[in-house]
């Protein structure tokens, strides 16, 4: 059995269950924003026996009324929404106390699981964290855009006056729906608002000029798409200008797969979306790795056959390969 850790309405959750179960593999979602409402993880434990540790549900969530996990081989530790209690509680104490057990016993349940994961939940939360990431590329050799964080006003002017004009962006730590922020190139009105890096850990960082590479690692194998901004209206975040950017599927250099290899192996992990910029001179510097990153855009764009191989890298972890 595969235990998919996020939620239906997730298109890449969607695509990836459909394929497995055509093939003939048991498959459960388990969505955390459900556990307080429709599912419910129920536990029970005695001496001398194994624990018991069951999905129960309206079987919209979890594909089933009630689902033994401790039959589940492989897991998929895709996007998670939180551990929301039911709404019908009112009272801000009371909610915080439920959505915190709630949490408690998830974390507890995953912990206990014996899995296979594409990723490791416990190297999936380290490697999402920027400063990790950039920590081990450093160490590892690979080229990266000269980068501070800081909350001292000081400190972030002398960074701009050293990198010179139009030569630094600024990037949140986290892509939030609720504030989000877009890669942008340092502009006069933004210089003027500096000072405002005290409320809040800001990234500043050498902006590198080239054409964008998504390379989507899975198993350690590279499917790279290259994302030429450069002409758009935004080159410094392609995320924005997909419709305006030339797209094609190209292949990296040994050299620079080898360094993304071990980087994947130094954070633990089996899939991840690292992103690439190749600069004139044909460098490559590295901006970071999502490890539940996006896929389906690159696949739509260049026949690049990632659906694929991340539902092989969850079948062939599965106990028993079956054949539709």
């Amino acid at each position: 059995m595969i235990l998919v850790v996020s939620f239906p309405d997730d298109d890449h959750t969607a695509v990836v269950v459909e394929r497995l179960r055509a093939l003939g593999h048991e498959v459960v979602v388990l969505d955390t924003s459900a556990l307080g409402t429709t599912d419910s993880l129920e536990l029970a434990y005695e001496t001398g026996a194994p624990a018991a540790m069951r999905l129960a549900g309206s079987g919209g969530t979890s594909g089933a009324l009630e689902q033994d996990l401790t039959e589940a081989t492989t897991g998929w530790w895709r996007r998670l929404r939180g551990t929301p209690p039911d709404p019908s509680i009112t009272d801000p104490a009371a909610a915080g106390f439920a959505s915190s057990e709630l949490a408690e016993v998830f974390e507890g349940v995953v912990a206990s699981l014996p899995l296979r994961w594409v990723n490791d939940p416990r190297s999936d939360a380290d490697a999402h964290h920027k400063p990790w990431q950039w920590a081990v590329a450093a160490d590892l050799g690979i080229a990266l855009p000269r980068t501070v964080v800081t909350r001292d006003p000081a400190r972030a002017h002398e960074f701009v006056a050293a990198m010179g004009p139009g030569r630094v962006v600024t990037k949140a730590f986290i892509a939030r729906l609720d504030a989000w922020r877009e890669t942008h190139v340092l502009d006069a009105d933004d210089l003027e608002r500096l000072d405002q890096v005290r409320f809040a850990p800001t990234i500043l960082q050498e902006y590198v000029p080239g054409v964008d590479l998504r390379v989507t690692m899975v198993d350690g194998v590279a499917f790279t798409t290259e994302i030429d901004a450069t002409a758009t209206s935004l080159p410094s975040d392609m995320r924005m200008v997909l419709d305006e950017a030339t797209v094609r599927a190209v292949t990296l250099p040994d050299p620079v797969l080898a360094q993304v290899r071990a980087l994947m192996d130094r954070l633990g992990l089996v899939y991840g979306a690292v992103d690439l910029r190749r600069t004139p001179s044909g460098e490559h510097v590295f901006f970071e790795v999502n490890p539940a990153g996006l896929w389906l855009f690159c696949e739509n764009l260049t026949g690049l056959p990632i659906t694929d191989a991340v539902v092989e890298a969850l079948a062939s972890r599965d106990r028993v390969r079956v054949v539709a």
